[in-house]
């Protein structure tokens, strides 16, 4: 009696772990050349001309990037982990950005898979807690001082170019935003996704 009642325990712990490292059913993962990852892997996205429409003064930089920690935990995560931006600059010329920065990192991400309505078949990245810190000055500006971004953001994942979009559509799509006080902010930018450990050179895809 004791044997069987340890062999039923020992049985019930294999399939607990089984179940806890297994995706569930419809659930999205990180794969490198169809290849589902395993462990963990570092990607960084590449965006050029992204821009923040931000009330009173769109800020564009011609350069942003993202650094993040992918992993199948058991489904597509990610730990955003830098995120810097480059010569920055906005569409009012009373405004001038004096600094611009990614705050309160980590920012975690998680997939998703729209599978209804207008979106129905995208695969999408939503990165939550989101917290980005600008100072503006000039005479005339009126957002000279500090000014922050937070809140989500949603992109459509690209499997073919490997890249990651956010606009409005997605944001709709995902139900995410981005806010400044109380003012929506609508987020332009496309990352292309390039991996920088083990799975270098190999095309990041989600399925």
């Amino acid at each position: 009696m004791r044997k069987t009642t340890v062999g039923l325990l020992i049985s019930l712990v294999v399939i607990a772990a089984s179940a806890v490292a297994t995706p569930a059913a419809g659930a999205l993962v990180w794969k490198f050349d169809g290849t589902q990852l395993t462990g963990s892997e570092t990607v960084v996205g590449a965006a050029t001309d992204s821009s923040l429409a931000i009330p009173g003064a769109t800020t564009e930089c011609k350069d942003f990037l993202l650094n993040m920690k992918i992993t199948n935990d058991p489904a597509a995560k990610g730990e955003i982990t830098e995120a810097p931006f480059f010569e920055c600059s906005t569409s009012n010329p009373a405004c001038t950005v004096e600094s611009i920065e990614a705050e309160k990192l980590p920012w975690l991400a998680h997939a998703v898979a729209i599978v209804s309505g207008a979106s129905s078949g995208g695969k999408y990245v939503v990165i939550e807690g989101i917290h980005i810190g600008i100072v503006y000055s000039g005479a005339l500006c009126s957002l000279a001082g500090s000014v922050e971004v937070k809140g989500s953001a949603g992109g459509l994942f690209n499997n073919t170019t490997s890249s990651l979009k956010f606009d409005k559509a997605t944001f709709a799509a995902t139900g995410t935003e981005l806010k400044v006080g109380s003012a929506s902010v609508e987020w332009n930018a496309e990352f292309l996704m390039e991996a920088f450990g083990a799975h270098a050179g190999e095309k990041l895809e989600l399925g």
